[in-house]
């Protein structure tokens, strides 16, 4: 049975008191379970997490990194779960291998997992139910296997496809958790982690005490000395999870909120706080040219400014000064400018959100950056490693250059809206740089053209991938397109719609306690209903 879609077809807004939105299914009902057995939207999120590393491991693992911004009550918390670089890597290490530029995979690329550490972290700070419950379905996806779904497969395919030439020792428990004789499964196929589940009982049973300080991670350790690696033990032991306070813009009376550094979130305050300037409409060519600039300015400030806070030669404030932001408007004329930025095709990176029937929402993001991340799975534990020290620079005096111990500059960014000092939706669209990208673009459609959170996703995407040049999706207006070559963008059409990002958008009326959501058209989106009614005895005789 062919995998395509010849008709269009339309998904409607979802209403309901509780809900859990995930890019998969299956993450999505173990969300929903949590929900069910009296958890509140933390437990749920962090259920969805443990699931994705399971169901969808083409874009996460064990290995990960982790985001997340809360609201518990009225109040807004902030989490980075970022991991840092081993203590002993360098830049003259690398210098001394012979690299120009970080490794995209290897050894070198992986810095230590966060996002188990956040699971643990954000859950006793704010969970409700016991940490055993919460991670029982990833520990059952893992150990009894789970229904392959069918852009998972189409990924996974992809990304061994890619990967077919890491073919060293260092690679073979990969292959080995990742494919069968090379291959990778179908969609429908029925897929089972059994050192996956095993972690993941340990991880619940002790808190990741042992992911972090004990048997696993010396296992950890071991891997990599045996292949040339840096991480150990004492790396792995000081990971911690950090409090932040989030940034925001006010836009068309709604205040965004984003992460601050070492996240690119700041790039979509600072696009959106330039945009204040520019009148736009939905597919209008000058609309997106002044679009795309904008974002331009956001991204390039960022990919120069952005990196671990204690390394940082400018601050938040700095770039989010509304004077700065007003020039750069100013300086934003009618045909496309050449400014150069980093490759941001990147198809990895799971969101999702939350929302449980007190009103308290999550929005949450975790990655193992490209893909598989590093392409490197520990033995006999199932944890596959990221590879996000690839976003390090190599470039002494730069902001972002490669230390030890130090966290790289980040891509993965959750988002949150407030109205009236109110929480009002958790919001996020993954894929590398295209992130900061589809935050703006969906927030323009839902804030500024008045679109409900499912119109606000499905609306046609672009995506600047450097220099003049845009990658516009198929369905925008051809007159619009046309406008762009005139004011001399280069444009190119997407190979799959993978590249446009991956969304979900979680709006709550406070007034009737009701949720609104809407979930990606381009993968396997799913939004799980839960509200409590539906899990209480029928009345009747």
């Amino acid at each position: 049975m062919y995998q395509d879609y010849p008709y269009p077809s339309k998904r409607t807004v979802t209403y309901g008191k509780a809900m859990v939105l995930a890019s998969n299914p299956s993450a999505a009902k173990a969300g929903e379970f949590v929900l069910r057995k009296g958890g509140n939207a933390v437990d749920a999120a962090i259920a969805v997490a443990a699931a994705q590393t399971v169901v969808e491991p083409t874009s996460n693992g064990l290995g990960s990194d982790l985001f997340a911004i809360l609201s518990i009550g009225d109040t807004l918390y902030g989490y980075n779960g970022s991991g840092r670089s081993p203590a002993s890597l360098s830049l003259a290490a690398m210098k001394e291998k012979g690299y120009a530029a970080m490794s995209d995979f290897g050894i070198e690329s992986v810095g230590v997992p966060g996002a188990v550490k956040a699971w643990v972290d954000i859950h006793h700070r704010h969970g409700k139910l016991p940490f055993k419950d919460v991670l029982a379905p990833a520990i059952d996806y893992a150990k009894n296997g789970f229904i392959l779904s069918p852009t998972v497969a189409r990924i996974w395919a992809m990304e061994l496809e890619k990967r077919k030439h890491n073919r060293s020792p260092l690679y073979d428990s990969f292959w080995a958790q990742f494919s069968n004789g090379g291959e990778a499964p179908k969609a429908g196929d029925t897929v089972r982690f059994p050192h996956m589940a095993r972690t993941l009982e340990s991880i619940a049973g002790d808190g990741g005490q042992d992911f972090y300080n004990g048997n696993i991670a010396e296992k950890i350790e071991f891997f990599m000395k045996e292949h040339g690696g840096y991480m150990t033990v004492r790396d792995l032991s000081r990971q911690e999870t950090l409090e932040v306070e989030p940034l925001s813009v006010s836009f068309e009376g709604v205040e965004v909120w984003e992460l601050p550094p070492n996240g690119q979130g700041i790039s979509v305050l600072m696009a959106l706080d330039i945009l204040k300037y520019k009148r736009t409409a939905p597919c209008d060519g000058a609309s997106a040219h002044y679009i795309a600039e904008a974002i331009k300015r956001g991204m390039t400030d960022a990919a120069k400014y952005v990196a671990d806070p204690e390394y940082m030669s400018l601050t938040t404030e700095d770039l989010l000064n509304p004077e700065y932001l007003k020039k750069c408007a100013n300086r934003i004329g009618e045909k496309a400018e050449t400014i150069t930025y980093g490759n941001p095709l990147d198809r990895s990176t799971v969101y999702f959100a939350v929302g449980d029937e007190d009103g308290n929402m999550v929005s949450m993001i975790q990655s193992n950056y490209d893909g598989f991340g590093a392409g490197i799975v520990v033995p006999e534990t199932g944890i596959s490693l990221n590879n996000r020290l690839l976003n390090f620079a190599l470039e002494e005096g730069h902001d972002n250059c490669l230390a030890g111990g130090k966290r790289p500059y980040h891509t993965i960014i959750p988002g949150f809206l407030t109205k009236e000092g109110k929480p009002y939706g958790a919001f996020g669209v993954m894929g590398g740089f295209m992130q900061p990208q589809g935050h703006v673009q969906t927030l323009l459609e839902l804030l500024r053209y008045g679109r409900n959170p499912q119109a606000a996703l499905d609306a046609p995407r672009f995506m600047w991938t450097g220099e003049k040049n845009l990658v516009v999706e198929e369905d925008y207006d051809e007159k619009a397109v046309e406008e762009l070559i005139r004011r001399g963008h280069h444009v190119k059409r997407p190979s799959h719609d993978l590249d446009m990002g991956r969304g979900q958008y979680l709006l709550y009326d406070r007034e009737r306690k009701v949720y609104m959501g809407g979930t990606e058209k381009r993968c396997d989106g799913y939004i799980a209903v839960a509200d409590s009614f539906l899990y209480k005895p029928f009345a009747g005789k």
